[in-house]
């Protein structure tokens, strides 16, 4: 199914890249066609506007040389207004002539050519008709015989000739160039639309198509689903019952230790007194080998009262456990270095402890936890270094299952400068029992750090360690802002 999904998904993607690949295509030949439009039309007004001055200017001087014989030969002044309105125009037209700037590059020096000529020209007219004026007609009339203002109206009329023809013949190329891109961009314009067309129907059909293997996905889907919903369910009826196992278990097996740690403690205290008394009266009667016995006898009672007195706190954990309440961190930790101020004395410990937060939870068990803890850092510790030991609190960001159980949640550090561990054991160290050195070097039980890890699972947290030989030992607990105990929803303890 998940191949045929593939299969589908695939189709679509090389459906929709050919569909972006010819509409990026097509937008580029429209744009370029459009481009190549723009600038044929700019060329073709260009060019319409240079024939356009051309012609005006070759008017003007015909006029200007049409109102100077008129009056040569009249005598007549009304034959001078057009003469001087095409003077007065012909400046201009010069000047615009001049400032041509043709796309082909052989005509700017005709250009230049037939500006000179257009000047020289009207310089001819302008110095016949100034000695008319004068009354020196017969000196005009021969100026006028000598043929130099028909030859040089005779060369700028070829040039005229030559230019404008030129620019014709490029505008009519123009015109070419642009009907053949029209043409070329309504070819592409059908083109696209027909393969625009096909494209779609192509998609209509594999739209169908897909929607057909869906159907038949989903109900094979729905089918699985109900068999596995069948599944689970016979597998939550199982755990159900297992669940109710062992919480039943759980409870016999606490009740057990209950029962047997409380009378295990009964015959080690008469181990103890009977001892006392045997080393009270018989004393020299036992001699230096025999109260040596009775101290190691006296010690092993000790200690096994010790290790009860820890198991029955593990045990009770969450059966003896009380509500959770709103606990100021800092009191807490106040109450626990109280426990401990002679040791802290003694090894003239140095404690810095942050600001810490307010949670809830239940005041007896943290105070224990952090006691456990102090009590560890300060047990193992070098005999060369003064103990320092640092508390500190900042807000921990949680995960998805996290947030489920609290939004707020805080993150505990106590570190230390001590003997440290190999990173190896740093899951060891909070098993029953488990000792990393041996009784003689360090008092204990080997249960301390279990008790903290079963105090902060109750408190729906998680506690761990760090820590470097020589160096010292880190101790992070994550904990909820305002959670409440395991076990209190429904969750088997």
């Amino acid at each position: 199914m998940s191949g045929n999904l593939l299969n589908g998904r695939t189709s679509w993607f090389l459906l929709g890249a050919v569909m972006m690949c010819l509409i990026g295509f097509n937008a580029y030949l429209a744009i370029s066609s459009i481009k190549e439009l723009t600038a044929t039309q700019i060329s073709l007004t260009n060019t319409g506007d240079n024939i356009v001055k051309l012609d005006d200017l070759h008017l003007s001087i015909l006029s200007a040389e049409s109102g100077q014989r008129g009056y040569l030969l009249t005598d007549n002044i009304i034959y001078l207004e057009p003469y001087q309105a095409a003077l007065s125009r012909v400046k201009t037209q010069m000047a615009e002539v001049q400032a041509i700037e043709s796309e082909i590059p052989e005509q700017q020096p005709r250009i230049n050519e037939i500006v000179r000529l257009a000047d020289a020209k009207i310089a001819e007219l302008t110095e016949i008709v100034g000695l008319a004026q004068q009354n020196k007609d017969a000196l005009a009339l021969r100026l006028l015989k000598t043929n130099r203002g028909k030859n040089i109206y005779l060369e700028f009329r070829a040039l005229f000739d030559v230019t404008r023809q030129v620019e014709q013949s490029y505008r009519e190329s123009l015109f070419l160039r642009l009907t053949k891109g029209r043409a070329d961009a309504q070819l592409n314009f059908i083109l696209f639309g027909v393969l625009s067309s096909v494209l779609v129907i192509l998609m209509l059909i594999l739209s169908s198509s897909n929607v057909k293997k869906e159907r038949k996905y989903l109900a094979a889907l729905e089918s699985k689903n109900e068999e596995l919903a069948l599944k689970v369910e016979e597998r939550t009826q199982e755990l159900r019952l297992y669940s109710e196992e062992l919480s039943r278990s759980n409870r016999e097996l606490e009740d057990f230790a209950f029962v047997a740690s409380h009378d295990l403690q009964e015959p080690l205290r008469k181990i103890q007194a009977f001892g006392d008394r045997l080393e009270a009266s018989f004393s020299q009667e036992l001699g230096e080998k025999g109260l040596d016995y009775m101290k190691r006898m006296r010690n092993a009672a000790q200690r096994m009262s010790l290790l009860i007195n820890d198991l029955l706190d593990f045990s009770r954990i969450n059966t003896r456990g009380r509500d959770f309440t709103p606990t100021n961190l800092t009191d807490v930790v106040n109450g626990a270095l109280d426990d401990v101020e002679i040791a802290i004395q003694e090894s003239n410990a140095q404690i810095n402890i942050g600001t810490l937060p307010i949670i809830q939870a239940d005041s007896s068990q943290l105070s224990q936890l952090f006691l456990n803890l102090l009590s560890n850092s300060l047990k193992f510790r070098l005999p060369d270094r003064t103990p320092v030991i640092t508390i500190t609190a900042a807000v921990h960001q949680p995960n998805i299952m996290q947030q489920a159980i609290c939004p707020d949640w805080h993150v505990i550090t106590l570190t230390d400068n001590g003997i440290g561990f190999a990173i190896e054991y740093a899951e060891k160290i909070f098993t029953p029992f488990q000792r990393l050195h041996g009784r003689s070097e360090y008092k204990g039980t080997g249960i301390g750090l279990a008790v903290c890890r079963r105090i902060v699972e109750r408190h729906r947290g998680l506690i761990y360690a760090s820590g470097e030989p020589g160096v010292g030992a880190t101790f992070t607990l994550i904990l909820p802002a305002d959670g409440t105990p395991f076990g209190s929803r429904g969750e088997t303890e």
